[in-house]
């Protein structure tokens, strides 16, 4: 007499083939133990250790250093941070627009805005360096806002000046 067909007892057996060949643990399978490593210990201690959690700040702060982005990140604070570097009151008037080699470029709403960004340029390019570091703003621009352009289309020509008749 023939043995009847299993198709459960068979498809365990092909999934232990499988598991064994790939090397995968089956789920509900007993793992042999096995002995731990004398060198190490199992588990942390009670005391700080390197296999400890980590707080995000410090991790970062490792990073940026190893990868030299203080520069960039320093720049970028600039235009994020702007309301807290110079002040809610200066930055809901006036804002940054570039930062090359040193050189910031200010924006202001209006050219009485502007004047008086310049006079206290001393104030605010001292509270750059102190706040960014001394060698990432060097020098400020401060401009007023940009007059309209009246030049449309790509068939405009320059004028002759203001004229007030055809003729």
């Amino acid at each position: 007499m023939d043995n009847p067909v299993d198709p459960v007892k068979d498809a365990l057996a092909a999934a232990r083939e499988v598991s064994q060949r790939t090397g995968r643990r089956m789920p509900g399978l007993r793992r042999r133990r096995t002995e731990p490593d004398r060198g190490q210990p199992r588990y942390s201690a009670s005391g700080p250790d390197d296999r400890d959690p980590q707080r995000i700040g410090s991790v970062l702060r490792d990073v940026v250093g190893a990868r030299g982005w203080q520069r960039p990140l320093a720049d970028a604070r600039i235009f994020a941070e702007w309301p807290a570097l110079v002040g809610r009151d200066v930055a809901a008037h006036c804002a940054p627009t570039a930062l090359r080699a040193g050189e910031l470029r200010i924006t202001a709403e209006s050219t009485a805005w502007a004047t008086q960004l310049r006079l206290l340029s001393g104030t605010l390019l001292s509270r750059l360096r102190a706040e960014l570091g001394a060698d990432i703003v060097v020098r400020l621009v401060i401009t007023g806002p940009a007059a309209p352009s009246w030049r449309y289309g790509r068939l405009s020509r320059p004028g002759r000046g203001p004229r007030d008749t055809y003729g």
